[in-house]
């Protein structure tokens, strides 16, 4: 029997692939008396059969979508170096290796949002395999001085507490990125809070922290010496965004018409603080788009990766309406 990492190990997919397609009958695991999942050989075997015919799935509605087990990737838009790809990051080879100076990424949290292509309700194991699956292929992404801003939560209490934090940052020194910083992002939303725990009683009480961070990493050095070396940050933003702590208001998702937004003022920040005009910055969970209308903003080529073709949607639209993306002139280098 094998566990969900070593199915998709054997169907050559991620492990959010292998939770889509038992969602959709494609797949169907035995559970162990403590809830693991478990597939046959045999199973996996019919699947790899099957799979001739498939094609990966870019939109997941109610009606099951077919599977098929290779990168498919839709080059979805393109202006003025800012670049869409509708693709699964784990799958597509749209990017080079070594190519990128900067990534600007806030991954799926696994705290059960309603993504239309990803389950958010993986168990704790399976969601760290695959953090650790996409961390190692931004690694080889990046150029040898490229960095990494991870805005991810402090920790989760949906599920059972755990140090998300801690568990992820680890993961990415163990797959060879080297820890800088963290930022902490007050988001000024203590209001959103659900669980209290033992309400006034020192019994079992839950300590919810209304913030959340921003891992920088670096791959071999910290000091950056490609690029164009010109910078565009004022001195008043170099003084305030070198403190630790960020706050500003998160984004809404009834406007933006996604379940999980984060503000352009995040990837900005970040953009501004560590990367220098005219480089290359990826978001390989593009969501929204909010980090390309910051990278347009800056004068920054930008490449976002979104296996969802509606956000793919939503991210053209903002970079149209927000960004003024075909009236901008990039002078990029």
């Amino acid at each position: 029997m094998y566990t969900t990492k070593e199915a998709a190990n054997y169907l050559g997919v991620s492990p959010s692939i292998i939770y889509r397609m038992e969602k959709h009958g494609l797949l169907s695991p035995t559970k162990t008396s403590t809830g693991q999942r478990r597939f046959s050989q045999k199973s996996l075997e019919q699947c790899l059969r099957k799979s001739q015919s498939f094609e990966t799935p870019q939109i997941i509605g109610e009606i099951p979508a077919p599977y098929k087990i290779t990168a498919k990737t839709e080059f979805y838009f393109q202006e003025n170096s800012i670049w869409i790809y509708n693709a699964d990051f784990l799958r597509t080879d749209c990017v080079k290796e070594r190519t990128i100076d900067l990534i600007v990424t806030s991954p799926p949290y696994n705290v059960g949002i309603k993504y239309t292509s990803h389950d958010d309700k993986m168990p704790y194991e399976d969601y760290l395999s695959f953090i650790r699956e996409w961390l190692a292929k931004c690694y080889r992404l990046v150029r040898d001085d490229g960095r990494f801003c991870l805005n991810i939560p402090l920790d989760k209490n949906k599920g059972g507490q755990q140090s998300v934090c801690a568990d992820i940052t680890t993961i990415a020194k163990e797959v060879g990125w080297k820890y800088h910083s963290t930022i902490v992002w007050n988001e000024q939303n203590i209001s959103r809070r659900t669980a209290w725990g033992s309400w006034l009683s020192a019994s079992a009480p839950f300590v919810i922290a209304p913030v959340e961070v921003i891992v920088i990493l670096y791959k071999d050095r910290w000091k950056k010496v490609t690029g164009s070396r010109k910078s565009d940050i004022s001195k008043e933003e170099f003084v305030d965004w070198t403190n630790g702590v960020w706050t500003f208001m998160g984004e809404s998702k009834t406007r933006v018409g996604h379940p999980a937004p984060f503000p352009v003022e995040l990837p900005r920040r970040c953009i501004k603080l560590f990367s220098f005009v005219g480089d290359t910055v990826l978001d390989p969970f593009l969501g929204s788009g909010s980090t390309l209308i910051a990278c347009a903003l800056t004068n920054r080529k930008g490449i976002g990766i979104e296996i969802d073709k509606n956000y793919c949607a939503i991210a053209k639209q903002r970079l149209i309406n927000e960004a003024k993306i075909y009236q901008l002139k990039l002078n990029v280098i």
